[in-house]
């Protein structure tokens, strides 16, 4: 079979096309459909393929295979007949903006710090990028500057098949070497790459690049970026949450950081003088079961740590095994237990009885779905009467 004719090279803007049918085969629900010439972009170099019609027929998947352009299409159509195709031009756009707002933070990253863009993904909210060296959070700023000054430039994103001695003596970006026809794409004092995407014109259509965020990836970094409409989403939900916020603290937007960590110290100091309250309750119901061997409580609304500081002012007082219970009989109950001694295998048993789960070291701590009668039932059965 012929290759197929590449309409998205010729013309990145060409979203609508009429092409001959070369085969249609069904394969599970759908069919695959080859064309003499496709504006469809196939899967490949972490863009993912455009969608569309085809026919009558939706566009579900594009691949390659040996210089044939394979099409998902959801009903058949007839071999030898022309049909039309429209490409979904507002994803192949939000693609082409992507894309080349990755080369220029790719061109970029590679051109201050030497590394290589070793990763490369295109996905449904968001872009990833993997750089083989790590990059600290002021550095990924100046990049975003780098870029889109860049972008405000409006440089031309130029296409270009070099021949093999002009290719051997061109300096460029590349995840692999590469030998015959490749397609370099070119952004002026940016970025030189060998890619086969599809790309803007120039760089003013990408509008903008976020670097939403960056963590350690394998000894380097992944890099999560946003450009163009998704860019802008992104700004507009971070806006009306920066909003809401500044509101709810009476603040303007700009000094919601300031606010909030006034609320963060104001809410330590008094989880700490609740906490202090709580150790003064905890050993006043400790010392009312004093003389007691072992000792159950059941109290409402405890945290986890709660919890562990009840069961420890318990153990101060009754020399057997003390546990603390929090909860509901709809919602189960998280426990603390712990004693003289080691109760890892009565709390192992306590958990397979009453569908439990947890562990701990001096004190057990988890918590199980049943009611409070089962487990007040499992602790008389096991240690007798403890009130």
């Amino acid at each position: 079979m012929p290759n197929t004719r590449k309409l998205y090279y010729e013309d990145v803007f060409c979203m609508q096309f009429c092409a001959r049918v070369l085969s249609c085969t069904p394969e599970d629900d759908h069919f695959i459909v080859t064309l003499d010439a496709t504006a469809f972009y196939p899967e490949g170099g972490g863009q993912p393929a455009d969608r569309g019609a085809l026919g009558g027929a939706r566009v579900l998947d594009a691949h390659e295979r040996d210089g044939v352009i394979l099409h998902t299409v959801t009903a058949p159509l007839r071999v030898g007949e022309v049909v039309q195709g429209d490409v979904d031009r507002l994803r192949r756009f939000d693609h082409m903006q992507q894309h080349t707002g990755e080369h220029i933070v790719s061109g970029l990253v590679h051109e201050q710090f030497g590394y290589e863009n070793v990763g490369f993904h295109i996905g449904e909210q968001e872009v990833t990028v993997d750089f083989s060296g790590a990059l600290s959070p002021s550095e990924l700023d100046e990049i975003e500057r780098a870029a889109n000054w860049a972008i405000s430039q409006d440089i031309p994103v130029t296409i270009s098949w070099p021949d093999a001695e002009t290719l051997q003596s061109l300096s460029y970006r590349s995840k692999k070497a590469l030998s015959g026809a490749v397609r370099i794409v070119s952004i002026e004092g940016t970025d030189t790459c060998a890619c086969c995407g599809t790309h803007v014109a120039r760089t003013g259509q990408v509008c903008a690049v976020k670097l939403a965020s960056a963590q350690a990836y394998k000894g380097g970094t992944r890099v999560t970026l946003l450009c163009g409409s998704r860019a802008l989403a992104d700004y507009g939900v971070k806006f009306d949450n920066a909003r809401a916020v500044s509101t709810l603290l009476s603040v303007k937007p700009n000094e919601t950081a300031p606010a909030v960590e006034r609320l963060l110290h104001e809410n330590e100091a008094l989880r700490t003088e609740r906490a202090a309250l709580e150790n003064r309750f905890f050993a006043q119901r400790a010392k009312l079961l004093a003389g007691r061997r072992d000792a159950i409580l059941f109290e409402e609304a405890l945290s986890p740590d709660s919890l562990r500081r009840l069961c420890v002012a318990l153990c101060g007082e009754c020399p057997g095994v003390c546990a603390a219970f929090s909860g509901t009989d709809a919602d189960g109950y998280r426990y603390a237990v712990g004693g003289a001694g080691d109760v890892r295998a009565l709390c192992r048993r306590m958990n397979e009885v009453l569908g439990g789960r947890g562990g701990g070291k001096e004190v057990q701590q988890g918590s199980v779905g049943c009611t409070r009668a089962r487990i007040e039932a499992f602790f008389e059965q096991a240690l007798g009467p403890c009130g």
